[in-house]
């Protein structure tokens, strides 16, 4: 994935409390969260994505 893309995936994330994952972009969430920036609840039937600490981190190094 392009960091631009990641960024601004990791942006709409934050400022959701929760992002539901949209049909056909379940493994750009599942990259996401393998590199440790989100965490998905599958819980539900609507899936969902909230940021991580490590998501943040990367979201305000990238912003600056």
């Amino acid at each position: 994935m392009e960091k631009e893309a990641m960024i601004s995936l990791l942006e709409i994330i934050d400022q959701q409390v929760s992002s539901s994952i949209l049909g056909g972009m379940e493994e750009t969430y599942e990259e996401l969260e393998r590199l440790g920036y989100i965490r998905i609840n599958r819980n539900t039937v609507q899936h969902s994505a909230s940021i991580t600490p490590e998501g943040l981190d990367y979201l305000n190094q990238h912003l600056e």
